[in-house]
């Protein structure tokens, strides 16, 4: 029941940041000096999913805090400050989408913009560092608790946040390509494709320092595991690519999506049966059995998921279906 709970905990996040990551992909090409109609038409594109995506988070967060209390103690104690990061990023975005076009002068959405910038790089930068701290182990002494932060300000975690950034920025741009008119979809098409390269460029990057780390190579029990993973990653990285150049802009974005959900998988898969490997005192780790509810409680929460997960998914499903397609111009001011 533990390993069903863990898995459910991996979908939700990694649905988070497939979902979510398009959201703040779109908020990071907002940097970029185009006419206020066109920042607009982009922000009109993630419009119907923008508060549904939202929602994986909330699941993933009530998972964690129900079924893993012990795992989401330690977890916040040992990388407050990446998710104090993340989430002040998740509110600003948050907050600038929905109160940009308040304001009618063009200064004050421009600010707005600014705001969605900085809220979606905070964001991808918060859980990029929260997934290597995970992947290159934790301070956790013997008495069960993790102690200080300083493992979050290494290497490994500055090149992961990176990576996630550009992998971030990679699947927005996708996205926008998939859902803009066409001339505007081939405007951009370009951009999306060397964005792509640079999260091909970032994530390899990123493993080559994580071989290089003494602490990630203790952490991973199935190192194995996580090359491969890697090389998933990045081979998804170079299809979507691929697909962009051939106009088929479906495939990319399944492919960039994939990108983002096989970090969760990687770090899960390459630490297993642990939640949390010590750098303190290896039996101090914290095994996915021991950092779950008791048996009663997990049971508990089984009935409560059993309506209520079919009922996400198909919401999220239907959202999909509904506004498939490009906006074409037709698609309404939803902020």
């Amino acid at each position: 029941m533990e390993l069903a709970w863990y898995a459910l905990l991996g979908l939700f996040f990694a649905g988070y940041l497939v979902l979510g990551g398009f959201d703040y992909g779109v908020g990071l090409l907002l940097a970029r000096r185009t006419d206020p109609a066109r920042r607009r038409a982009a922000l009109n594109a993630v419009g119907p999913f923008f508060l549904g995506n939202e929602v994986w988070l909330v699941a993933a967060v009530g998972i964690l805090f129900g079924a893993f209390p012990v795992l989401e103690g330690e977890l916040l104690a040992g990388s407050y400050p990446a998710v104090l990061g993340a989430l002040a990023g998740v509110i600003l975005v948050t907050a600038g989408v929905q109160l940009r076009s308040r304001p009618a002068s063009g200064w004050a959405r421009t600010a707005w913009d600014r705001v969605i910038v900085v809220g979606s790089l905070l964001a991808a930068l918060g859980w990029g560092v929260v997934l290597a701290g995970l992947l290159q182990g934790v301070p956790r002494h013997p008495d069960g608790h993790v102690v200080g932060v300083t493992h979050l300000f290494t290497p490994f975690a500055a090149a992961a946040a990176l990576a996630l950034v550009a992998l971030v920025a990679a699947h927005g741009a996708t996205f926008l390509t998939l859902r803009l008119p066409v001339t505007e979809a081939d405007r951009l098409r370009p951009l999306a494709r060397r964005l792509v390269l640079t999260a091909a460029g970032a994530v390899g990057t990123a493993a080559v320092v994580g071989l290089f780390s003494d602490r990630v190579r203790v952490a991973a029990q199935r190192p194995a595991v996580g090359v491969l993973l890697a090389v998933g990653l990045v081979a998804a990285l170079l299809v979507a690519r691929t697909a962009l150049g051939r106009r088929r802009e479906g495939v990319a974005f399944a492919a960039t999506a994939t990108a983002l959900a096989l970090p969760v998988l990687l770090v899960g898969a390459t630490l297993w049966p642990y939640a949390l490997v010590s750098t303190v005192d290896p039996a101090a780790s914290l095994t996915v059995t021991e950092a779950a509810a008791s048996a009663p409680t997990l049971r508990l929460l089984g009935w409560l998921a059993v309506p209520l997960l079919p009922a996400l998914l198909g919401f999220q499903a239907m959202c999909l279906w509904i506004f498939r397609g490009r906006t074409e111009g037709r698609a309404l001011v939803y902020w």
